[in-house]
């Protein structure tokens, strides 16, 4: 907003700012109309820095070339703007965006079969998003598909994956009855009946948005029914006691589990806490509503205990405490852990209750630039030991997401970055892809919260 004096000159003309009477020029009276009209500009001017009345969460777009000078500026949930850093930092227009996103859609969904896509529809109304490094299909990948889809108004390719996901994964009876098998091949034969919790989690988040987007329908497609069923199949199984399942959170801890089953219930795995999505379900949920917020409370407390202090780097999987678990690869910083950089960030943009999650991007985003900005390895021990030669685009786009709760200074070159890779084809373009996709979205602020009108 600009503020025009002239304007406001003109419009106060029978309380002029210098005379009481046309021609005759009062000093007292002058200085008490500038003393009077005085609070009302500083009024207007402070309405040019922030929004002064919150709008409703419900997807709006951000403010055309708004400006964000500090990542304490900004809290989507309640303001409902999500900075686009590629034109804040970058000046890119909102065509060059927009067109980037649509070839990234293009190429991962509809692009060459064999080098490019990730995405097969399977008859006329199904289809999966399939690990083409491992040929097989993941709940995982399955989750991701479908918040990228509504995160982009694609209505049709959300309901094949859900369509194909609730056909095959999903447990009908069992010990994992309401659960969904982490992963499949591409005929819908399961290879594991367990789930992973965090095929759970993006499910339960995408068909809340998706309710809220589009609306409900019969069955599969009552979309926020589903997402209730999945959120209360979590939160009972422990009460079964059927000797094989767990909660997908442990109660007590209030921390979401590696495998809801046996040891693998008794640590967690820190890039599947999503305490911005746990916010979202305590307002939303038909029940069990403070324990996810608790749930969201004790996620951010967690990622503390988690990052390394030296270089903010988190394991694949820890204890509860925060501890590295076990003695194999897991207990280094490796491909799951990537995404914690963005799980921070999200959080920090959506909610921003936690100045802390400005430190920790900060400090794993500076940690990144020391190894080179365009060579750092994809793998490291937490002390900061590089694993790996490996330099992973995936990696790339969790650095830039974690850029909206960074410093301008710290947080650019990573979206520069991101804006210059290209997108993943290849052996490997599922995971790569996925987060790449998630990511530019997140950056390009079009990933957004779809809630309740």
């Amino acid at each position: 907003m600009k503020l025009d004096l002239e304007c406001l000159k003109d419009e106060s003309r029978d309380n002029d700012f210098i005379c009481a009477l046309p021609g005759i020029f009062d000093p007292m009276i002058a200085l008490h109309r500038v003393l009077l009209i005085l609070p009302v500009a500083l009024l207007l001017l402070s309405a040019c820095e922030a929004p002064t009345t919150p709008v409703a969460s419900t997807g709006l777009p951000a403010t055309p070339g708004m400006v964000v000078s500090s990542p304490a500026s900004v809290k989507s949930f309640e303001t409902g703007i999500y900075r686009d850093l590629f034109q804040e930092y970058l000046a890119r227009s909102d065509t060059e965006v927009q067109a980037k996103l649509q070839a990234t859609w293009q190429q991962l969904f509809y692009g060459d079969n064999d080098t490019q896509r990730i995405y097969y529809p399977v008859g006329e109304d199904m289809a999966y998003i399939e690990d083409v490094g491992n040929s097989d299909v993941r709940t995982e990948g399955m989750s991701y598909g479908m918040m990228i889809a509504v995160q982009l108004d694609k209505q049709s390719e959300f309901d094949r994956i859900w369509k194909w996901a609730k056909a095959y994964m999903y447990q009908t009876s069992g010990p994992f009855k309401g659960y969904f098998a982490w992963h499949c091949f591409t005929d819908g034969k399961q290879l594991a009946a367990n789930p992973a919790s965090d095929g759970e989690e993006w499910f339960v988040t995408a068909l809340f948005f998706a309710s809220s987007r589009w609306g409900d329908r019969e069955g599969i497609f009552n979309y926020r029914q589903q997402a209730q069923a999945i959120l209360d199949t979590m939160r009972t199984k422990t009460a079964e006691d059927n000797g094989v399942a767990t909660d997908m959170f442990d109660p007590n801890e209030k921390q979401v589990v590696f495998v809801p089953s046996g040891h693998n219930a008794s640590f967690t795995d820190p890039s599947y806490h999503l305490p911005a999505y746990y916010e979202l379900w305590a307002r939303w949920a038909d029940k069990d509503n403070q324990f996810w917020a608790d749930a969201a409370g004790t996620s951010r407390a967690f990622f503390k205990d988690a990052a390394t202090l030296q270089t903010g780097l988190m394991a694949d999987y820890t204890n509860f405490d925060g501890t590295p678990h076990g003695s194999d690869d897991h207990k280094d910083f490796r491909f799951d852990a990537w995404r914690t950089l963005s799980n921070v960030a999200v959080d920090y943009a959506w909610f921003g209750t936690d100045s802390w999650q400005v430190q920790q991007s900060e400090r794993v985003l500076a940690f990144l630039a020391s190894q080179g900005l365009d060579s750092y390895p994809n793998q490291y021990s937490l002390d900061g030991k590089a694993l790996s030669g490996e330099h992973s685009p995936g990696l790339v786009s969790m650095a830039a997401v974690a850029a909206l709760a960074a410093s301008p200074d710290t947080g650019r070159p990573f979206v520069q970055a991101l804006w210059d890779t290209q997108i993943p084809s290849g052996k490997w373009r599922y995971y790569d892809g996925m987060l790449y996709m998630l990511g530019f979205l997140h950056v390009s602020g079009n990933f957004q919260i779809y809630g309740p009108k």
